[in-house]
């Protein structure tokens, strides 16, 4: 019991830790996120369909163009599409729920301090950040993943197995439970570093270069400096941990059975060597670069503009 008067310790311990978030990080990361997959899912389908393999039933493509072309062909915009709906809630989502635990996380840690975070602690706080968002969204990429391994061309329509996002939800777990609707976890968490290592880079290269340029740390860059910046960041995070995508694209395919992560790198390092890891780089540099320019874009702009329209208000 606490005197009259007094807050409760509980109570002050939730004051001190929402005293970080802001709901302007949340709304910035996710236009952001819709915004870029809207523009770029086309991509994002010939990223997965190159990253499995292994079934006569999928496909034969010989090159980013030829997919694309052959999918209009068959099934026109909506087949460019396939899969879209779970990847703009799956992407908005996480990128709304990743600014705003990355921030908060930032800000806690910076509290009371006079320094700046070392490039480790920005690492830290990403990842950290990703592992939160990753048990919340993970459902949705599977489910992103199943819908887009449809193949309408060479499986009659009438006996598709999925419907759209939610009956493919529904159909997961009646079938395989939780565990189904997290395949392909253990290496998403390994993807955190993905974004660990992406947003360590951004935030020190806009640190740097304001630096170099005796601008304040915190100024804001214009939209050519944030692109060039994310588009930095990205490359460097893409060609460091590419990989795991493979492995968890290969997970989360109803069309083939692994016992886990360690098999699907057996199996693929036996029968594709070091290549096979690297499957689908092509266009998924060519998406995510320009998807990432978009978001972190989006997001600085209208947070910017949300926080000038908090402090107004003060």
């Amino acid at each position: 019991m606490t005197g009259q008067g007094q807050p409760a310790s509980g109570s002050s311990a939730w004051t001190t830790m929402f005293r970080h978030v802001r709901y302007e990080n949340l709304v910035a990361g996710v236009s952001g996120g819709v915004l870029s997959n809207l523009a770029l899912h086309p991509l994002d389908l010939v990223k997965i369909r190159f990253a499995v393999t292994g079934l006569e039933l999928r496909p034969k493509y010989k090159g980013i163009l030829h997919c694309l072309t052959t999918i209009w062909k068959l099934d026109g915009l909506r087949g460019l599409y396939q899969g879209v709906t779970p990847n703009v809630w799956g992407a908005g989502l996480s990128w709304g729920l990743y600014f705003f635990f990355y921030n908060a996380i930032k800000s806690y840690k910076t509290e009371g301090r006079a320094e700046r975070l070392e490039a480790t602690e920005y690492l830290i706080s990403a990842a950290e950040a990703g592992a939160m968002t990753l048990c919340i969204t993970n459902p949705l990429w599977v489910t992103k993943t199943r819908l887009m391994l449809q193949y309408d061309g060479v499986v009659n329509a009438s006996q598709r197995q999925y419907k759209g996002m939610f009956d493919t939800l529904v159909k997961i777990y009646k079938y395989e439970g939780v565990r189904g609707l997290y395949k392909g976890f253990v290496p998403g968490l390994f993807g955190t570093s993905h974004g660990a290592l992406q947003f360590m880079a951004y935030e020190l290269l806009k640190l740097k270069y304001n630096q170099h340029i005796n601008r304040l740390p915190e100024a804001q860059l214009s939209t050519v400096e944030y692109i060039s910046v994310a588009a930095l960041s990205k490359i460097f995070a893409v060609a460091a941990t590419y990989p795991y995508q493979v492995v968890r694209a290969r997970l989360q395919d109803q069309h083939m059975s692994y016992s886990g992560v360690l098999d699907v790198i057996t199996k693929t390092w036996r029968k594709e060597s070091i290549g096979g890891f690297y499957k689908g780089i092509a266009p998924n540099l060519i998406r995510v670069t320009p998807a990432c320019c978009i978001t972190f874009v989006v997001y600085e702009n209208v947070s910017h503009f949300l926080l000038g329209l908090r402090e107004k208000k003060m």
